[in-house]
């Protein structure tokens, strides 16, 4: 029997949620609760590209997954983003900073409409992200980098460098000379204009406003995820180390393959985030399960507590299961989700409450015939079934 279910609540893979909604709309809703809650917003918005945007399908799935299009007009764009950048400074607490990555195109148009939002006082850095990777242009210099936009709520706000600070090493700079103190620490020192300045190798240097030391993921990244427009770990580290503490909440609107939850959740933070795509929700629901259960985070003594909750709408989609029933298994041997083409892309089986889904067992890399143990102690078990594309279906098992 079909049911439909609007959450799914994991005991694992957070703290966080995930919202599967267009962002604009939700916000007046995200306000009532968050207003003035949240640390970090980190937005990496359509550029205006004009493009549309596919994901790569993984072995037995269609080869190419459309993601979303990016051809808004320009004014239409820009009216969409304001609404935006006008909900994440209610959202943001009096010590909280939002980055936006843009590129050219939209560059001087948002960082205009910021300056207005939040107060020209507020601008904080022009941060270039430049990368090696990308087109080869002849008729321009190569654009080979985007831009952050950073900018505080308030006066208030907390930014600590040091949290992504890195020794300055054994290398001297800027014709330096080594020696070693009385204490046997290695240093350089230089004599400029009648001053020593005496550094050491293990001191700390900071990042400038060039990043230029984080690539693009490439192909075969050990991170690709298959998701056009995702980002490297490492960069979203560096924005949510220095700009929130443990236990501080994290925000993106446009989660995409997920890289912001991620990172929060490796680093203590909590994570809240949006996206209209079904397939942004497939990809972080994967990537944070597979998170959860690797040693380094099951070794914590709190990794038992780390909830996270899935919101969507109560779906319609056609779904045709083939599947039988024993005592302790129920085994699906056919299975189609809105006559779409596509494998069985993940699986679940639990209960549901109140239109809550909460699995008992996941299966991220599910194959046709498929077991899913029955849960003890559940009189009425629910199957949960999702494609490549995102669809999604629930029923109970008779």
């Amino acid at each position: 029997m079909r049911i439909y279910c609007k959450a799914e609540h994991h005991e694992i893979g957070g703290p966080g949620s995930f919202f599967l909604a267009r962002s604009e709309k939700l916000l007046p809703e995200l306000i009532k609760t968050y207003e003035g809650k949240v640390q970090l917003i980190y937005l990496d918005p359509p550029f205006g590209t004009g493009d549309s945007f596919q994901r790569k399908g993984e072995k037995d799935e269609p080869g190419k997954i459309p993601l979303f299009r990016d051809d808004m007009p320009e004014a239409e764009y820009l009216k969409w983003m304001r609404t935006i950048l006008t909900g994440c400074h209610a959202l943001l607490s009096p010590t909280g900073s939002l980055y936006l990555h843009i590129d050219w195109r939209m560059n001087a148009k948002l960082r205009l409409m910021l300056d207005d939002i939040f107060g020209q006082d507020n601008f904080m850095d022009e941060i270039v992200w430049g990368y090696k990777s990308g087109g080869r242009a002849t008729r321009f210099y190569p654009r080979k980098h985007d831009t952050i936009l950073f900018y505080r709520k308030s006066r208030r706000v907390y930014f600590n460098i040091t949290a992504v600070g890195q020794p300055r090493g054994p290398e001297p700079r800027n014709h330096m000379k080594q020696f070693v103190d009385q204490d046997g620490r290695v240093g350089f020192s230089i004599r400029s204009r009648g001053k020593l300045y005496t550094y050491y190798e293990d001191d700390l240097i900071y990042p400038s406003d060039v990043w230029t030391d984080i690539e693009h993921l490439q192909q075969k990244d050990k991170e690709r995820l298959g998701y056009a427009t995702q980002k490297p770990e490492a960069l979203l580290e560096r924005i949510i180390l220095p700009s929130s503490r443990e236990g501080d909440l994290v925000c993106d609107l446009f989660s995409g393959s997920g890289t912001t939850a991620a990172v929060a959740a490796k680093n203590g933070r909590r994570f809240l985030t949006v996206d209209a795509s079904p397939l942004s929700l497939i990809t972080l629901r994967k990537r944070m399960l597979s998170l959860a259960s690797s040693p380094s985070l099951l070794d914590e003594p709190e990794a038992a507590h780390r909830p996270m909750i899935l919101h969507y709408p109560a779906n319609r989609n056609k779904c045709e299961v083939d599947y039988t029933v024993d005592e302790r298994t129920v085994t699906i041997s056919e299975a189609q989700l809105n006559r779409r083409p596509s494998p069985v892309a993940y699986a679940a089986i639990g209960y549901e409450k109140e239109h809550i889904f909460y699995p008992a067992r996941t299966i991220t890399k599910p194959k046709l015939p498929l077991k899913l143990p029955l849960p003890n102690g559940v009189d009425r078990p629910v199957v949960q079934l999702v494609n490549a594309f995102g669809d999604q279906a629930f029923f109970t098992v008779d």
